[in-house]
């Protein structure tokens, strides 16, 4: 089996999953990471044996097979550029880029290339998601119709709670659209099979203002600081976002995004309907599958070799009972990729910069769509 060279971009919060998850592979030598801000300190901490501050310094020197990019939205494509050009495969957070024309780039450079470049919707690789999939693919619940749902946070419920995705000049036109929407549509055209065709969407924001510490913070952190440590910033991004879809065999959605709703850390509701049955999934008991019957008992499925589809089976890691949950999606979605790029004929789930492209493409036609407010047709 070959062992690859890695180097990591960014040490915040999701640049630690990467680094933890693709050492459970065993395959993988992390052998370098870069971060403006605390790249020696991370070093450390992660037992990483060399950091840089500049990303290309790193890619220069360090033979990389492949780069995982987990840095803000607007640095995505000069990184994946420069990698894919110095013959790196890239492994990219989403959204993949900020603009339609960035993420058009990045698919003709990797093709150009014959690279693997992948987008981590990792929420595809949950066993009962990739089940869900499977039977619907088997005609299980009968043609779908209908796919509804939520992703919803509290992370930035309080107005001195920030980040750097409040603020759209580096994440983006859209906010809570791209970065969780995105995984959401994702998931549900993954296990349907069927792509968005039209939007209809409509934004909020709660606080028009917000109190940005005068240092760098973490996402997610819950860390304190005194009044005159803070600065006011006006806010250019949505808090919550609430869309209405079309899909390509005439089934219709909805679903609401949001990052302020108390007590939700992250809670990912999808439900599909069906001719035969229906079937409901949510990341909070993400080894569970609820199939909704009409003249019978519902049935509840939990993740096990012996529950699965038999095309799953790959993605259980653990016998039924050992749960596996969000660090287990980025191990198997990680898993593929890099299967991917010493046997590029096989048969893998992860999602490709097309895929990236798409989902941009489907955040800029729901943007102005709130814009206008109105249906609008990508």
């Amino acid at each position: 089996m070959k062992v690859f060279r890695t180097g990591i971009v960014g040490t915040g919060f999701v640049g630690r999953i990467h680094v933890e998850t693709l050492r459970r592979l065993g395959n993988v030598e992390i052998v370098a990471l870069t971060d403006k801000f605390s790249a020696e300190s991370s070093a450390r901490q992660l037992n990483i044996s060399r950091s840089f501050t500049d990303y290309r310094e790193m890619i220069d020197t360090m033979h990389l097979d492949a780069v995982h990019i987990c840095t803000p939205n607007n640095t995505h494509f000069e990184i994946a550029m420069y990698a894919l050009d110095h013959g790196v495969n890239v492994i990219c957070e989403k959204p993949m880029t900020t603009s339609i024309r960035q993420a058009e780039e990045l698919v003709k450079k990797a093709k150009e290339k014959g690279l693997v470049a992948a987008v981590n919707f990792h929420n595809r690789f949950y066993p009962m998601t990739n089940h869900l999939k499977n039977i619907i693919a088997d005609g299980e619940l009968g043609d779908v119709f209908s796919l509804s749902g939520s992703y919803m946070q509290d992370w930035l419920l309080f107005p001195t709670d920030y980040s750097w995705r409040l603020n759209a000049a580096e994440s983006g036109n859209t906010r809570v659209v791209a970065d969780i929407g995105s995984h959401w549509m994702d998931l549900a055209e993954f296990v349907s099979g069927k792509k968005i065709t039209a939007v209809c969407a409509d934004f909020s924001t709660i606080y028009k203002t917000r109190k940005k510490p005068k240092k760098n913070v973490l996402a997610f952190s819950t860390e304190k600081f005194r009044e005159e440590d803070y600065e006011n910033i006006p806010i250019n991004t949505e808090d919550n976002a609430s869309v209405m879809f079309r899909f390509s065999n005439g089934a219709k959605g909805s679903a609401f995004f949001s990052q302020v709703i108390a007590g939700k850390s992250v809670a990912i509701d999808l439900v599909v309907g069906g001719y035969k049955k229906s079937a409901e999934w949510n990341s909070e008991n993400c080894n569970r599958l609820v199939i909704g019957n009409r003249d019978s008992c519902n049935e509840v499925l939990e993740k096990g070799f012996a529950t699965v589809h038999p095309k799953t089976i790959p993605l259980v890691a653990y016998p039924f009972g050992h749960l596996e949950g969000f660090a287990d999606a980025f191990k198997q979605c990680f898993r593929q990729v890099y299967a991917s790029i010493e046997k590029p004929e096989g048969d893998y789930d992860y999602a490709t910069f097309e895929d990236g492209l798409h989902e941009m493409i489907l955040c800029d036609r729901i943007f102005e769509s709130n814009e206008k407010q109105q249906w609008v047709e990508l």
